[in-house]
């Protein structure tokens, strides 16, 4: 009886036993080196296919010749040698992303670096993905707040645009990016730092910021420091864009920091020039331009279709000795929607952040501005222009009438009043208080020195007695009309506070 019970079990397993034949498609490599295998006999592989190496090292396949493929190793390529076999995957390479890396450290292919544990991932993406399309875009005309008096009164920033950060080494590029992404560790926009080149001395001071001003935790940072291979500061930026992808699908708002783009070109020249592709101007490879377009155009305010998120995109740039016409510049420049020009001899002169407000521009504009900032600083570019040009002209000890005098002091005093602490961004009713007091004439009998005092002791004040305001002023429709107010706030807090009461 039992006999028969085993027959009849062995008889159902092989009844249901389905024969399969796995079919690996296997070359082996020809030439290793600095990060680039070339690999033969996998003639089916394709551009971006992630391939198998010994040691479960991954890389991607960025050439495809004749008689070989060439491979970007993304790992530790040191252990593989010649004739190793390398195995096809039949899939593109994706990253870990969604809500469980918030507050994370990660590298670009997704794994910790913060001694956090596991990383917890919704799902994985590809870090390569079509530009959303015309029909899959909204108009940018929700601001995005960055805490900074300059940047929102005069260049402002919409929730899915693209403004590029541009000036010379440290001019405080990266300062503008990291105050904005702690201007939102109260609101509801997610962020993510994607560090290409970076000391690891310098990122590890980022990431203590972010967490001494409470912002890490809404933050995922990528990291691919200049000790990482060029294959792997390749990829970063691409991965904090698969990442960004995730998180806006869902709905939510994000910022990307890309810092730089300009080491990120500097890798892939490495990498081309170490596959031999022919070289073009300054040695760049002739798609040097799709590889920023491609990146770039993924930034966008999405429609409900696509899940009525947005990407806002914040490339960092650095030029050399302020030259914006120089290739990779002129690249991103043509683009993006804007640039913030930070210029040298401002930052030399104490004049921070150092803003060159001629050569900066934001193409969304007032389009994405409150109400009550747009109106409050519309004629600040204007008297900052005129400052700027009667300031050069004075140099020469001309002789100036009454307006022109006039006209150069209310420029200093708009100077000052811009003029902000790193790390210290502002809440845009606070903003505006500030702008509307320079605009309007309420610094010109402040001494220049006495400006930062006048606007802690007004700030003071200003939270004490008229907190109230601040909903009033940031209403997108209606913000315009309180506005009158904050003649009240200034001419108590004078009437109230002497001078020697400034702190």
């Amino acid at each position: 009886m039992i006999t028969d019970e085993i027959l009849h079990l062995i008889r159902e397993q092989l009844d249901g036993y389905k024969a399969t034949l796995k079919v690996d498609e296997v070359g082996y490599v020809l030439q290793i080196g600095d990060g680039i295998a070339r690999v033969s006999g996998l003639e089916l592989a394709m551009v971006g296919e992630l391939l198998q190496f010994p040691g479960n090292v991954f890389g991607i396949a960025l050439n495809l010749d004749r008689d070989s493929v060439g491979v970007a190793v993304l790992g530790d390529y040191s252990r593989i040698r010649e004739k190793d076999e390398v195995k096809r995957t039949g899939r593109v390479f994706e990253v870990p992303a969604g809500v469980g890396l918030l507050g994370r450290v990660v590298d670009p292919l997704g794994r910790p670096l913060d001694d956090c544990g596991a990383v917890r991932a919704d799902k994985d993406r590809p870090i390569e993905a079509a530009a959303p399309g015309v029909i899959e875009r909204q108009p940018v005309t929700v601001p995005l707040h960055t805490g900074i008096k300059a940047v929102d009164a005069m260049i402002p920033i919409g929730r899915g645009q693209r403004e590029l950060i541009i000036g010379d080494r440290q001019t405080g590029k990266t300062a503008i990016a990291i105050d904005t992404i702690i201007a939102q560790r109260s609101g509801d926009v997610a962020c993510i730092y994607v560090a290409i080149g970076q000391k690891q001395s310098g990122v590890a001071r980022t990431v203590e910021k972010l967490a001494t001003f409470g912002a890490l935790e809404h933050t995922i940072v990528v990291l691919a420091t200049a000790n990482d291979s060029a294959p792997l500061q390749y990829i970063a930026p691409y991965a904090g864009c698969a990442m960004a992808e995730e998180l806006a699908a869902q709905g939510r708002d994000v910022l990307i920091v890309y810092d730089d783009l300009s080491k990120h070109a500097v890798a892939y020249r490495q990498l081309s020039l170490l596959l031999r592709r022919p070289p073009g101007r300054e040695a760049y490879p002739g798609d040097v331009f799709f590889l920023h377009s491609r990146l770039l155009e993924r930034a966008a305010r999405f429609s409900k279709e696509r899940g009525g998120g947005s990407i806002t995109a914040l490339p960092i740039i650095e030029t050399q000795a302020g030259d914006i016409s120089a290739y990779i510049p002129t690249n991103v420049i043509s683009i993006t929607d804007g640039q913030i020009y930070l210029e040298s001899g401002l930052f030399y002169a104490g004049v921070r952040p150092a803003i060159n407000v001629g050569l900066s521009v934001s193409r969304v504009g007032g389009a994405a501005q409150l109400r009550s900032m747009r109106k409050v600083a519309g004629r600040l570019r204007i008297d900052l222009a005129q400052y700027r040009e009667l300031s050069a002209f004075a140099q020469f000890g001309a002789d100036l009438d009454e307006g022109s005098r006039r006209q150069l002091q209310r420029g200093e005093k708009l100077v000052e009043a811009l003029k902000q602490d790193e790390s210290r961004p502002l809440s845009p009713d606070k903003e505006i208080l500030i702008v509307y007091a320079g605009v309007n004439g309420h610094l010109d009998d402040v001494p220049n020195e006495r400006i930062p005092a006048f606007e802690r002791s007004l700030l003071d004040f200003y939270d004490r007695d008229f907190a109230q305001l601040a909903a009033r002023l940031c209403d997108p429709q209606t913000g315009d009309q309180a506005l009158p107010e904050l003649e009240k706030v200034i001419t108590g807090f004078k009437r109230s506070y002497p001078p020697d009461a400034w702190h």
